[in-house]
């Protein structure tokens, strides 16, 4: 039997890297005392496997895990990477699967939403921006959890809002 003590990060990698690199940075600290066990040290997926290996990867971590953790920048909810349509074994013709597994039209974020929702998980919902815009959330964790801006806006100037995030994991 796992048990549950992992916290899980998800975020569109691409757009909010830095939101996510931060809260690492936080944690793996002496200064700070942000602290949790990364998900995603458990186990890996090659950017090169199917789409449904990867998703299969990610169950596997959240099984592990007790907090859901996602990073909403301006990019989130409009995020594809995952989706079946992507993968090389996709037939469109047919909207199939060329190796024989079932089809998944939802990307990697809406999957993670759907599942920390399905296992129950505490989510903590960190925003890449001075406010929270709900409107920029995956519908699925929309109105769940507790939900915080990252950021605050002082003098013109944007700064890390650790006491904020230090707040919402406690």
């Amino acid at each position: 039997m796992v048990y549950r003590t992992r916290t899980y990060i998800a975020g569109e990698w691409d757009g909010d890297k830095d939101a996510i690199d931060q809260l690492h940075h936080w944690n793996k600290s002496k200064h700070w005392g942000l602290s949790f066990t990364d998900a995603h040290d458990l186990t890996q997926a090659r950017d090169s496997s199917l789409n449904c290996s990867i998703k299969s990867s990610l169950a596997t971590r959240f099984n592990s895990s007790k907090k859901f953790v996602l990073i909403v920048g301006k990019n989130t909810k409009t995020a594809r990477s995952g989706r079946c349509q992507y993968c090389a074994s996709y037939r469109s013709w047919t909207s199939s699967c060329s190796k024989g597994r079932s089809v998944d039209h939802r990307s990697y974020i809406e999957y993670e939403c759907e599942k920390a929702i399905k296992d129950n998980l505490e989510i903590i919902v960190l925003y890449n921006a001075a406010s929270v815009n709900k409107d920029k959330c995956p519908d699925a964790i929309r109105n769940a959890g507790t939900h915080v801006a990252m950021c605050f806006l002082k003098d013109g100037t944007y700064y890390w809002d650790y006491q904020a995030v230090k707040n919402a994991f406690s």
